[in-house]
């Protein structure tokens, strides 16, 4: 279990994700080393990685939700193809191991049809589909990770850390990658800390170069960076996704209310019968009854909801969950329209395999470490 400091960690890289350790070790109050030495225990443990992402928005991409209700005796197959793909985030097993709940990134102007059929295999033990669109995701940047862990840090040692206690709202439409930029974002969709040093190693640029890029592509909306926790690992055991109706003149106000809950990881206005969803993450059921009937139940606007509970997290924005760990789950996506060869990294290691297999002894061609 995470201790204090461990939590003023895990807040002050959701704030500040490429924070150098020496700020982070003067904000918290301990030396550089032993926020570092922390710091690399969780992301061994696979309950924190922070990993650079390109904005799907570059690409024309939206955000669709899917509900997969399915045979519970044919789920895992259907769930365990799905996680696979790159457009497919956010990934849960829920309702009693019957649904699917998913986030599929997909133009605007797809049709619903087109849009889940590219990723869901045609199967009979699916039973009925619904996909909508996310409108609105709520909160500033920085307000929409989830602290309900006990985030440590006070709105000063925010503003010590960051410079500033608002989140930087990128001017103008963000602009697609150069060809050039493949290998920074490459690496920082491994490891979003990777050191301006190492990005210069790797991209044969100067470090100042990099600095000045890596700015440019934050800046502009292009670059951002995701930090995925494991709630599980945290004390967290109860996820949830919460799906209400709310009047339409209440939507916003309902939104920003509810991303502002500690409980809350993300709140979105969608398309649909319900046209809010939220993702609330508690320590067990007595907890999430205490959120639903203290917060929840005082927010004005709120007609109805349906509650779907989760029963295995299978992906996050940029990690798989393999064994109880985040793990990366293939190379960076390739978002740019067009056809695309991906494949898996469970399939690249297979495919390395067979190469090794097939290699003569003292081959340069053998399986890799």
């Amino acid at each position: 279990m995470i201790d204090a400091v461990d939590r003023e960690i895990l807040h002050a890289l959701q704030r500040a994700p490429r924070a150098p350790f020496r700020r982070i070790a003067e904000v918290i109050g301990v030396s550089e080393q032993t926020a570092a030495r922390r710091y690399q225990a969780l992301r061994r443990s696979g309950v924190i990685r922070v990993v650079g992402l390109v904005n799907p928005a570059v690409y024309g991409q939206a955000q669709w939700v899917a509900r997969i209700r399915s045979r519970p005796d044919r789920v895992g197959p259907l769930a365990d193809s799905l996680v696979k793909r790159q457009d497919i985030a956010h990934a849960n097993l829920s309702s009693g191991g019957s649904e699917i709940i998913c986030v599929i990134r997909a133009p605007v102007d797809a049709e619903r049809e087109d849009v889940l059929l590219r990723q869901l295999p045609r199967s009979a033990s699916v039973l009925d589909v619904t996909i909508d669109l996310v409108l609105h995701s709520f909160g500033q940047t920085d307000s929409r990770d989830w602290t309900g862990y006990g985030a440590g840090l006070t709105s000063d040692q925010v503003k010590r850390l960051t410079g500033s206690d608002r989140a930087l709202t990128p001017a103008g439409r963000p602009q697609p990658p150069t060809d050039e930029d493949s290998l920074l974002l490459n690496a920082l969709a491994e490891d979003g800390r990777t050191t301006h040093t190492r990005l210069a190693e790797l991209s044969g640029w100067s470090n100042t170069r990099v600095a000045r890029r890596l700015d440019a592509l934050e800046t502009s909306g292009t670059l951002f960076y995701d930090v995925d926790l494991l709630p599980e690992r945290l004390g967290h055991a109860l996820n949830a996704t919460l799906w209400l109706r709310v009047a339409p003149a209440c939507v916003n106000q309902v939104g920003e209310e509810l991303v502002r809950h500690p409980e809350v990881a993300f709140a979105a206005a969608v398309s649909g019968r319900h046209n809010l969803m939220a993702t609330v993450i508690c320590r067990d059921a007595e907890d999430f009854y205490r959120y639903l009937t203290t917060r929840v139940a005082t927010i004005v606007g709120i007609d109805a909801y349906e509650v779907s509970i989760r029963v295995r997290r299978l992906k996050q924005a940029a990690s798989l969950i393999y064994h109880g760990r985040l793990v990366r789950p293939a190379p960076a996506p390739d978002l740019r329209p067009g056809p695309a060869i991906r494949t898996t990294a469970a399939e690249s290691t297979r495919r390395d395999r067979r190469k090794g297999a097939q290699a003569k002894p003292g081959s340069a061609h053998g399986p890799r470490s």
